[in-house]
């Protein structure tokens, strides 16, 4: 019997993979067909791991400390949650001089250019003091709206050509102070793409690893099969599989307005925002799941395809070859979408 994972969309609060079914666990089967599993906690979500086969030369326990160790790492480089973070420094900083970072985080940031180029602003890691205005960052939900005179002092201190970043030496470097870098589109993913190269280096190669939502699998299970994927319906409050896909060697990663928002006088306000108008996206595209190579790419574009909404999002990926599922609300429920390359990679 196969087992299905549920992929949950990009959000802070805490997330977990829904399991359907079990694996088949025969009498006398060597250890190599036993799944074992690590669980944890990190970027205020759960982690969650399931492979096959043995760590070379470790310890289960040494080898959860070392992905524990590797994931405190990614929260002590870009979270916006510890002022003592790196990046928190950069943001705290009040200098437009080249600011020396590790090199982790300005290869990170140089992936979040590229992507922000390509989505020609969608995505965009400078959107943080709209988050925060919003109360989607460290701090609460406002009492009151922003005003718009709020928003027109955020947007000038928004947009990525606003901030640089040179790889040697690591560094970054803002317009002016106010530049405020918000990583939480994409450090996620980063963080599944560090478990997996923690894995890989143990010699694990059949495994499924998530954190909060956000997944990369490698191999199969024992018995040949691909590592199975369900999408959630976007739902508040349900815990539904939509659709399921297959994952060969792959991440995928799911952006959502469904689980992180609150609402004012019968209006629902989402965490994602449009990095162009320092508003939540206001369009009926309720969820976008994409298929990448490496995780923290397909975090980003799932983040960048929500902002873009159902039809430019879609017309961006179609055209540009990504692997993207989008599900749309309508009067009566939902309608999907998937572009070709989803297509053509889940049904592999």
């Amino acid at each position: 019997m196969s087992s299905i994972t549920v992929l949950a969309p990009l959000h802070r609060r805490l997330l977990s993979i829904l399991l359907l079914g079990a694996l088949a666990l025969l009498g006398g089967c060597t250890p190599d067909n036993t799944a074992q599993e690590l669980q944890g906690r990190t970027m205020g979500t759960h982690y969650s791991i399931k492979f096959f086969g043995h760590p070379d030369g470790l310890e289960i326990g040494e080898l959860q400390a070392r992905i524990d160790a590797r994931l405190e790492r990614v929260n002590d480089l870009m979270s916006t949650y510890r002022p003592d973070s790196e990046l928190s420094r950069f943001n705290a900083s009040e200098s437009d001089d080249w600011f020396p970072v590790s090199s982790e985080l300005a290869t990170l940031v140089a992936l979040a250019e590229r992507i922000s180029l390509f989505s020609i602003g969608a995505f965009d890691v400078t959107v943080g003091p709209a988050v925060n205005l919003w109360g989607f960052g460290p701090g609460q939900p406002p009492e009151q709206l922003p005003s718009d005179e709020q928003l027109a002092e955020v947007r000038e201190r928004i947009g990525f050509p606003r901030l640089e970043y040179r790889l040697d030496p690591p560094a970054l470097r803002k317009e002016k102070p106010g530049v405020y870098v918000d990583l939480s589109g994409i450090a996620k993913g980063h963080g599944v793409d560090q478990v997996a190269a923690v894995l890989e280096a143990a010699g694990v190669t059949d495994y499924l690893a998530e954190v909060g939502g956000e997944l990369r699998a490698s191999g199969t299970k024992p018995d040949g099969s691909p590592w199975r994927i369900a999408i959630e319906r976007p739902e508040t409050g349900a815990r539904e599989v939509y659709h399921v896909v297959t994952l060969h060697d792959s991440a995928m990663a799911t952006s959502g307005d469904y689980r992180n928002f609150y609402t004012r006088d019968g209006k629902l306000y989402s965490h994602t925002i449009n990095p162009i108008t320092a508003r939540p996206v206001t369009h009926t595209l309720a969820s976008v799941s994409v298929i990448a190579a490496d995780c923290a790419q397909a975090d980003a574009l799932a983040t960048a395809l929500l902002v873009l909404g159902p039809e430019a999002g879609f017309a961006l990926a179609e055209t540009h070859d990504i692997a993207a599922f989008f599900v749309v609300r309508e009067d009566d429920g939902y309608s999907d979408r998937a572009t070709s390359r989803f297509v053509a990679l889940s049904a592999e």
